[in-house]
């Protein structure tokens, strides 16, 4: 192979400059004509969209948020990135930040444009309308890898590059390929003796299906998190209206009984065939000596096994954008044989 010289390595770095100014995408604040489209997009299209970036869940907010979300295409009409967010005034600085409505926010990508080149051209146009509009901080959260058809390897880069720097919150998660046939087998010896103890207290574990049901696994949940003077995210209007309407494909109840009364019990979001993720798991503070969550969360993982998803989540176990670890809420998470992972939030001065 020949060498090159100064001069070739020169005009091939240029070409190279030029093949990347060539790609010209137009932004667009989005409207609410743009639904049926940014759905489609998000769900059919992306690499790395789930349903918690589509309007179809976050207009459930209402104006609680101050929307600011963003499309860009290439040509007159063909997407090639949606980014969901809001925007926020703190201090007196104009923020354009990860929707506030969601776990995940943006960038999300075309399947068919995710690239070096297109995904250079996104963040040099997107920084570029943010100036312009007078944003002085932009905050990115992309749905972590397990959630995306492909690694977001490729988004992490170039933000990297660009001098984001990240908040790291750590999750738990069981990968099904790694995983045991004999699920208790996976389990730390503190999570095998607490579920063998509670299959002597003749629980009973199973999807909830009428609304009085969940009304009590909601009880269970309010009660639970009192403790930490904390309440739900979501009401239980809104966990009603998931369910009979805006997420009925997606979301799940279940719950554990002990002589015909709920003890604990999980609301689960399913992603497509992929993740079997528990939003919230709680359990009555007063039946604890019977271990129901040991015994609940055993009986989530041999369902999600069962139906062939390839992840289960627990989500994160951190507070404060990742500063603080509840660190026996993660190590309970990890008795049961779980993967750690990490939800991103990339954050950048403008």
């Amino acid at each position: 192979m020949g060498r090159l010289r100064k001069g070739h390595i020169r005009k091939f770095l240029g070409r190279q400059r030029e093949d990347r100014d060539m790609v010209e995408l137009k932004i667009k604040e989005y409207e609410n004509a743009d639904k049926e489209k940014w759905d489609t997009f998000v769900m059919k299209q992306s690499v790395n969209g789930t349903f918690l970036q589509t309007k179809n869940f976050l207009d459930y907010h209402g104006d609680r948020f101050e929307d600011a979300s963003l499309i860009l295409y290439k040509g007159n009409d063909t997407l090639v990135a949606v980014i969901p967010a809001c925007q926020l005034i703190e201090n007196g600085r104009k923020i354009f930040s990860a929707h506030c409505g969601s776990t995940f926010g943006g960038i999300v990508m075309s399947e068919a444009f995710y690239n070096i080149e297109h995904m250079d051209a996104v963040l040099t146009i997107l920084e570029k309308y943010l100036r312009h509009k007078g944003f002085m901080e932009v905050h990115i959260k992309p749905a972590s890898d397990i959630f995306a058809k492909q690694s977001g390897n490729l988004l992490y880069y170039f933000l990297f590059q660009r001098g984001y720097t990240t908040f790291e919150e750590l999750s738990c998660y069981i990968d099904f390929r790694d995983y045991k046939d004999d699920i208790a087998s996976n389990f730390s010896s503190g999570r095998r003796r607490d579920y063998k103890y509670s299959l002597k207290n003749e629980l009973s574990f199973k999807m909830l299906q009428t609304s009085s049901e969940i009304e009590a696994f909601y009880e269970i949940l309010c009660g639970n998190l009192r403790k930490f003077d904390a309440k739900p995210v979501h009401t239980l209007e809104q966990m009603l209206e998931f369910k009979e309407h805006r997420l009925k494909d997606v979301v799940e109840f279940y719950g554990v009984f002990h002589e015909e009364r709920m003890i604990a019990g999980s609301m689960v979001f399913l992603f497509g065939q992929a993740v079997f993720h528990t939003q919230y798991l709680a359990a009555d503070q007063s039946c604890l000596k019977l271990f129901p969550m040991n015994f609940l969360d055993t009986n989530l993982i041999s369902t999600a096994r069962a139906r062939g998803f390839r992840y289960f989540s627990f989500g994160t176990s951190t507070e404060e954008h990742g500063k603080i670890l509840n660190k026996k809420l993660a190590e309970f998470k990890e008795g049961f044989g779980s993967c750690y992972g990490t939800n991103r939030t990339f954050v950048k001065e403008l």
